[in-house]
Order: C-alpha cells, then structure tokens, then sequence
C-alpha cells in the first residue's frame, strides 16, 4: 500500500501562493496515477489536478487552470500542488490519491477510481 502525507495547507490571503507536498512511501512508476482532490463543508470532493507518472502528462479542472501546478519529483517520492492566485473559492480540505491504474490518463478521475489517501490539508483563502 502507498503512504501518503500531505503537509503545507495554511491560511493565507486572496492573491497568495501555498505549495502543497504530498510524501509518498512505495513511490515507484507501477503508481501510474496520483492526484490532487479538494473538498468544502456541503460539496462533493472535486478533482483539482492529476500526473500520470509515467510520462508526467497533466489534466486541471477548468477551475484551476492557469493558476495551479501539479509536478512530481520521484528522486523524493513526493507529489507538488503550487497554487497561485489563491481565491476565497480554493478554500477547502486538499488531499493527495494514488493508483496504480491508468486512471488520470487524460482526465483527473473520480474519488472512487483511487485506492489511496492522505489524510487531508487545509487551505483557507481569506478576502
């Protein structure tokens, strides 16, 4: 099973950056998936962005697009969000997922899809 740890959530102001770092144990390319999800109190948890690893191709929601990153650096076994041009609508619970399907192959994927959690960061965006 693939660990995953999340850390650099915050609280920050419209207009700021955060980078958020996922650490996952057991990081190798037979994790063909990994992704980013965030959830708000009272909505569904929507996929943010995804990296199929073997390639490093990258799908965004349209919300996000522009303003977010998604990379991976295998030599650490860690998965990076840089989000820029943070939003009061960002603010929700961001968790990294892992799969070792092709899931993300040209689309982010639904929660159901991915075998593997963290355990959540918050990022609060304030006006």
């Amino acid at each position: 099973q693939v660990q995953l740890v999340e850390s650099g959530g915050g609280s920050v102001q419209a207009g700021g950056s955060l980078r958020l770092s996922c650490a996952a144990s057991g990081y190798t390319y037979s994790t063909y998936c990994m992704a980013w999800f965030r959830q708000s109190p009272g909505k569904e948890r929507e996929g943010v962005a995804a990296i199929y690893t073997d390639g490093g191709y990258t799908t965004y929601a349209d919300s996000v697009k522009g303003r977010f990153t998604i990379s991976q650096d295998n030599a650490k076994n860690t998965l990076y969000l840089q989000m820029n041009s943070l939003k009061p609508e960002d603010t929700a619970m961001y968790y990294c997922a892992a799969d070792g399907s092709w899931v993300c192959y040209g689309r982010i994927g639904s929660p159901p899809e991915y075998s593997d959690w963290g355990q959540g960061t918050q990022v609060t965006v304030s006006s």
